[in-house]
């Protein structure tokens, strides 16, 4: 089957996305041994503080370099108020393409959406999508329905509300859950306009393969959604019960990141 894929952007050589610092941590193996490096990219209202609490480590104990990247506006980044899904993937081009090797993209909830529209522009060794919220109306309206009193000022440009039952299970401890919480940001009006009425992201440069993790207990995103997420790819999800949105911050947040790296040791690269 022909893919075809759009070369020339004639209106984005013409409109350039404005330069900015971007914060980038990092966590790298003692010995480099040739792995592809992961890039982590947050979703709206987190930074890369979300992954270097653990995921980050963690996958360069098993010997991944390991990068995760706070996009613009994103705590750590400057700021940003009227950055859109364009100006985000963006970020995670230019980022990626300055990684040593072709580099694994890892986005979550929102950030899973900027890595779909990222690989549209840069040919990724591999994809996950972790808990991807893609938007659309029909998570505009799933959203409203689970989330009535967060969503509705959202919709008018006002701030997207999350709350602890909805980002994490019933088994991390109050304390960290109140941490974390206390970290979330505000993502930018634009971006989360986009993100709930937004166009759908061009294919795949390259055909990676693409997994896709999340949790049946999700109160964020709807069964059906992370299903069709999935599906785009040609795959299914994979599951973890009783864990919230927030996978990487969860009480038994090992298991989703070492399902990761797991199939990256076995799935070669497509493209």
């Amino acid at each position: 089957m022909t893919q075809q894929v759009r070369i020339m952007r004639g209106w984005e050589w013409g409109r350039p996305v404005r330069p900015v610092r971007r914060e980038v941590l990092d966590a790298v193996p003692g010995l480099d041994d040739g792995r592809p490096p992961l890039l982590f990219v947050p979703g709206f209202g987190h930074g890369a503080w979300a992954f270097a609490e653990h995921w980050l480590g963690h996958a360069a104990a098993r010997g991944f370099p390991a990068h995760a990247l706070s996009l613009r506006g994103q705590p750590g980044s400057d700021p940003a108020p009227e950055a859109t899904l364009r100006a985000y993937a963006h970020d995670v081009v230019q980022v990626a393409a300055s990684l040593p090797r072709q580099a694994v993209l890892v986005g979550h909830g929102a950030g899973a959406l900027v890595v779909a529209h990222a690989l549209a522009r840069y040919p990724a060794r591999a994809a996950v999508l972790v808990a991807p919220v893609f938007g659309g109306w029909g998570t505009a309206l799933a959203a409203l329905r689970r989330n009535p009193l967060g969503t509705l000022p959202a919709l008018f440009g006002g701030r997207l509300r999350v709350s602890r039952a909805q980002l994490f299970g019933r088994e991390l401890p109050g304390e960290d859950a109140r941490r974390h919480l206390a970290r979330l940001g505000h993502p930018a009006r634009r971006a989360q306009w986009q993100l709930l009425f937004g166009r759908e992201p061009e294919p795949a440069v390259g055909d990676p393969p693409v997994l896709v993790l999340g949790s049946p207990d999700d109160r964020i995103l709807p069964g059906p959604a992370l299903t069709r997420a999935a599906r785009r790819y040609g795959s299914a999800p994979l599951l973890f019960p009783g864990m919230g949105h927030d996978l990487m911050l969860d009480a038994r947040w090992r298991e989703p990141v070492d399902a990761l790296l797991d199939w990256l040791e076995k799935e070669p690269s497509r493209g």
